[in-house]
């Protein structure tokens, strides 16, 4: 390898030359793991992996008629790079291409064949099997929390939940459908022969040097032909779970929300539509208390995460923190944090009225119910709470005050509910402004003009005034009225204040909370 002068990377801008991107073709810098840097004082910079074969990268030099000089990244971040640079170039000879009616049926039949045959064998990998990987990958790099693929009767759109929103991210040729989705399917072993009926499949991925992502598969048989949908979990990389902070949570929230979590007893609510991040808010108080130092210190989680972390490890794991979930989207039981997390499996008989009444055979200290659905779960969760325990759950309602009314719904007694209900707390997601283009949109939010996420809430504490009202069975506006009257912040009122601040718009407003009140 040719001796030059390196430059240091804060000299460097780090993109890839054109002659790279135009030379290389992105299947050998994605298996190899080799990507330019940039071509600076007639060197070639190439970001390669320490699995890079060097043969590889000699003849990448080769080819490129110039000296090199690797330098060593991160596996994960380069095969990150080599697909965001790749997405870029308008001419990339892949079949990840936009459906063109002209396009030639012979090249078609000709990638679906060799599809088909690589589905049956584990040898190599064929053109719609490295698409369908590309369309993963490109999905976790955007932090997608689903891919739809929705066949249409011209085209099939490839989309990406992305920040809450599904968005249009690449339509392919309908011919190509069935590949894909028997790809998809195949990952989640799923009957690739049966295209008449829903099936259900999960997998498990692994990116760069052990990351796991768990893949929740579903297939919907519709009039022109079968959609999947792919739910991305990165298993052990859960959004927020260190702070509070992170998750938009003011203060002031914060510290009633914490002074309820941490009670020896009682239940604690989490209310909001799907997708509003009840699940995460409720990790992070796990994760709270299981890090509390043993002396039972509630000092929020604003501070020092290695301080957390350490207390975490004085505690031993001195709380039996135990879940029951459907599913387990994130690994709680890392180092120095003991939490026992259980899933919900319906076919084997396990349901969250069963798998609540297992946990309570275990001498738990705390417990979370991924979701109480029905009255059953609602009871043995409320007199699980009345014995001793702590007690965290979800319900699916607008706002606070109407968590209290659909436990009331679900034909538990007033009174049970008032004595026993300590805080509920309800949230919502709003995309925020993408800053970088002032909210025109650009190529990095994808012309959406949002990028990213923050939480808003709404806590109630149940008070002796609150909790007679509930006795009573008083209705929910009432029960609105009451928390009105102690200041409790609406919903609409804590989104509207981001809009005055410019970090959301008024359009995000209605469309998350509009109407709430």
């Amino acid at each position: 390898m040719t001796e030059v002068a390196s430059h240091t990377d804060e000299e460097r801008s780090s993109l890839p030359s054109e002659a790279f991107l135009r030379l290389i073709p992105r299947d050998f810098a994605r298996q190899h793991l080799i990507l330019s840097e940039g071509h600076y004082d007639g060197v070639e910079y190439l970001a390669v992996a320490e699995r890079s074969d060097p043969a590889a990268v000699f003849n990448v030099g080769v080819r490129l008629g110039t000296a090199i000089e690797p330098v060593v990244r991160d596996e994960q971040s380069v095969a990150e790079a080599i697909d965001t640079a790749y997405a870029s170039v308008q001419d990339n000879a892949s079949v990840i291409t936009t459906a063109d009616p002209a396009e030639d049926s012979t090249d078609v039949e000709r990638l679906l064949q060799l599809a088909d045959r690589d589905l049956l064998s584990t040898e190599g990998k064929g053109p719609v099997v490295k698409l369908v990987d590309a369309i993963v990958f490109e999905a976790l790099g955007r932090g997608a929390s689903d891919i739809h693929v929705q066949p249409l009767a011209d085209r099939t759109l490839v989309r990406y939940r992305l920040d809450g929103v599904l968005q249009t991210v690449r339509e392919v040729t309908p011919k190509l459908t069935p590949a894909i989705v028997s790809r998809i399917k195949v990952m989640g072993r799923m009957d690739i022969a049966e295209r008449r009926i829903p099936q259900d499949g999960r997998a498990t991925v692994v990116i760069g040097s052990g990351r796991s992502i768990d893949l929740r598969i579903s297939t919907l048989p519709t009039s022109y032909g079968e959609r999947a949908v792919v739910r991305l979990l990165d298993v052990g990389h859960g959004p927020g779970l260190d702070d509070f902070a992170s998750l938009g949570m003011p203060e002031r929230v914060e510290s009633r929300f914490l002074h309820c979590a941490g009670r020896a007893s009682g239940i604690v609510l989490v209310t909001g539509p799907t997708g509003s991040g009840k699940t995460t808010t409720l990790y992070t108080t796990l994760r709270w208390l299981a890090t509390r130092n043993a002396s039972g210190n509630s000092t929020t989680l604003h501070g020092n995460n290695e301080q957390n972390e350490q207390n975490a490890q004085n505690m031993g794991g001195g709380l039996n923190i135990m879940t029951i979930e459907d599913p387990i989207e994130y690994e709680l039981a890392t180092s120095g944090i003991a939490i026992s997390q259980s899933q919900v499996n319906t076919r084997k008989g396990i349901t969250f009225a069963s798998g609540l009444r297992h946990i309570l055979r275990q001498d738990p200290d705390v417990i979370m119910v991924g979701e109480i659905r029905d009255a059953e779960t609602a009871r043995i969760a409320i007199q699980a709470s009345l014995t001793g325990h702590l007690v965290f759950s979800t319900l699916h309602t607008n706002d606070a005050p109407s968590a209290v009314t659909r436990l009331l719904d679900l034909g538990v007694e007033p009174y049970l509910v008032a004595s026993s209900v300590s805080t509920v707390l309800a949230q919502r997601l709003l995309r925020l402004t993408h800053q970088q283009c002032n909210g025109n949109g650009c190529g990095t939010c994808l012309h959406a003009g949002y990028r990213g996420r923050t939480a808003i809430f709404e806590l109630i504490t149940v008070d002796d005034e609150l909790r007679a009202l509930v006795t009573g069975g008083e209705s929910a506006s009432s029960i609105r009225q009451h928390v009105r009257s102690q200041g409790v912040r609406s919903l609409e009122q804590e989104a509207d204040a981001l809009v005055e601040a410019g970090l959301t718009t008024r359009t995000e407003l209605e469309r998350v909370v509009g109407g709430l009140g």
